[in-house]
């Protein structure tokens, strides 16, 4: 899938996410100048770790086992999860199109060749992945979002997407539509989830101090 929209809305979500600079230097990279990194501009912001696959869907939740931007598992959150796969066959698998965005927009030099989401469509205990462009997306219904508060549920079947946002209100939308609001959300949904890590972190550390 290679539309100049993925890379144009990306764009707005580039600042959204700043990439850890490498501690490490390797041959193949230049020397940085003082006071820049060896990997900072464009195409180096974020490069996925993993080697080059050309089957990014075989044996995917294994060799994608957990998001890269927030690390949260993928198995567990399979229902809101996407697959990246970049024109270089480079692939980032992410745990939700809030994270997708930020994939989107620090591979700005990457064109997508495909990306697919769970689909919530089909049954199963972990849910198959659809293409995004035959993907119905349902935003802003009463289901709880995944690293969003408005949420983004995809659906690979239209009539199921439609009784969805009957049952649970919300405006259904296409991929690109979805990514827009996914951008759009992206402040408010950071300090969401920057708020409620801390709140975990002193509750863990109050543990600690009692055991």
């Amino acid at each position: 899938m290679k539309r100049r929209s993925f890379v144009e809305l990306a764009a707005l979500g580039s600042t959204a996410f700043v990439a850890g600079c490498a501690q490490t230097q390797t041959q193949a990279q230049p020397q940085a100048a003082a006071g820049t990194c060896a990997t900072d501009g464009t195409p180096n912001q974020f490069i996925p770790k993993k080697a080059a696959d050309a089957t990014p869907l075989v044996n995917e939740l294994t060799k994608y086992p957990r998001c890269p931007y927030c690390n949260m598992d993928r198995t567990q959150f399979h229902a809101s999860r996407m697959l990246i796969q970049y024109g270089d066959d480079l692939v980032d698998g992410t745990c939700s199109i809030h994270c997708a965005a930020l994939s989107l927009g620090l591979n700005i030099d990457r064109q997508p060749k495909t990306m697919w989401v769970g689909d919530n469509a089909a049954a199963g205990d972990v849910k198959p992945l659809v293409e995004v462009d035959k993907a119905t997306f349902l935003v802003g219904s009463k289901i709880k979002g995944v690293m969003t508060q408005r949420s983004k549920v995809a659906y690979g079947d239209k009539a199921a997407a439609e009784a969805s946002r009957k049952a649970n209100g919300g405006e259904l939308v296409d991929f690109d539509q979805a990514l827009a609001a996914a951008y759009a959300d992206m402040s408010r949904d950071v300090s969401m989830i920057r708020k409620n890590r801390e709140e975990r972190r002193k509750r863990a550390a109050e543990q600690a101090k009692k055991s």
